[in-house]
């Protein structure tokens, strides 16, 4: 009988244990394998995206986005100073122009009419803001108005012979940096007002509505009614009568009155109270309202027209009222 074969070898002539060494081999050996095979894969699929994408990598400080605008972290370059300066001075010159048409302007003192108080080539600022609201020039008050028609025929226009200086000029002045040379204004001091009457006779005192004025800002020397007295004059309503605080220099309302409005002045020309005197530094100071016009019943013939017409219309109302009352009383008895 043969004998039974249970296996066979792989290989004829190799030691016994052999096979099992070369197992125990290739098992520790697989480990190392497959984290290399880890590796490869994750080398190979980074390799694959970075040939898929089309579009090179771009450096972040240059970077833009969609709407176009540039990245965070790109500085912009600073405009040049000369660039801005056109810019600069165009938003002065409209800042200068509001300012000159709704709230204050420049204005020259021409003549020596209101000395002491104003000096020739003084500038004082006019505030034409408080118009606009309704305000009314008061007694006292120092006002540029325009001329009402005659009161500057004879005045000479003042300008420069250099067309470019009178070009200058004319830039500023309509800016309001610089007064006018063209504009034929005046300024005086407000003595009376619409309803009041005013007088100065021989000597002086000048009388509004029979209250004598004490004047300390007539120019020394000076009489009150200067060499021009003159009757009791009423002011019509809307109108000024207005005095120079230099009374031998000054053809004011005195000078005036053979024309229409008697030497008056209407509230529509004036353009603005003067309440500063901003050039020269050394002549800067206020133009406040004298104390003299705050005196007791300066004011009294046009303060008491209120009251006086207020009563007087409910005596008239007064009938009418009491036959609604008996009306009234007759209806409810019925």
């Amino acid at each position: 009988m043969g004998d039974l074969v249970i296996g066979a070898r792989s290989g004829a002539g190799e030691p016994e244990g052999s096979g099992r060494r070369a197992a125990r081999s290739a098992e520790s050996a697989a480990p190392a394998a497959s984290v290399e095979e880890a590796a490869a894969q994750t080398a190979d699929e980074q390799g694959d995206e970075a040939e898929g994408s089309s579009e090179p990598p771009q450096d972040k400080a240059e970077s833009t986005d969609e709407s176009g605008a540039e990245a965070p972290g790109k500085q912009r370059k600073p405009r040049s100073f000369w660039k801005e300066l056109p810019i600069l001075i165009g938003i002065a010159l409209v800042l200068a122009l509001v300012i000159k048409t709704f709230f204050v302007q420049a204005f020259s003192i021409p003549s020596e009419s209101m000395q002491n108080t104003l000096q020739v080539g003084d500038r004082v600022l006019v505030d034409k803001l408080t118009p606009w609201f309704g305000a009314e020039p008061e007694r006292g008050e120092v006002v540029v108005f325009h001329d009402p028609g005659g009161w500057l025929n004879d005045e000479p226009v003042k300008q420069s012979d250099n067309s470019f200086l009178r070009g200058v000029q004319d830039v500023l002045s309509f800016v309001g940096l610089m007064p006018s040379a063209n504009e034929k204004d005046l300024i005086k001091r407000v003595i009376a007002v619409g309803g009041d009457t005013v007088e100065c006779e021989g000597d002086g005192p000048v009388k509004v509505n029979g209250i004598a004025l004490n004047e300390p800002y007539v120019y020394p020397g000076n009489t009150p009614c200067g060499l021009h007295p003159f009757a009791p004059v009423k002011v019509p309503k809307g109108r000024l009568w207005v005095m120079g605080d230099h009374r031998a220099d000054s053809l004011d309302s005195r000078f005036h009155m053979d024309q229409p409005g008697g030497g008056t002045v209407p509230v529509d020309d004036v353009i603005g109270r003067a309440f500063v005197v901003a050039w020269p530094i050394d002549h800067w100071s206020t133009l406040p309202v004298p104390a003299t016009f705050d005196q007791k019943g300066l004011a009294a013939a046009g303060a008491l027209t209120p009251p006086v017409g207020g009563a007087a219309g409910a005596v008239a109302l007064l009938p009418l009222v009491r036959r609604v009352r008996n009306r009234t009383d007759r209806r409810k008895e019925s």
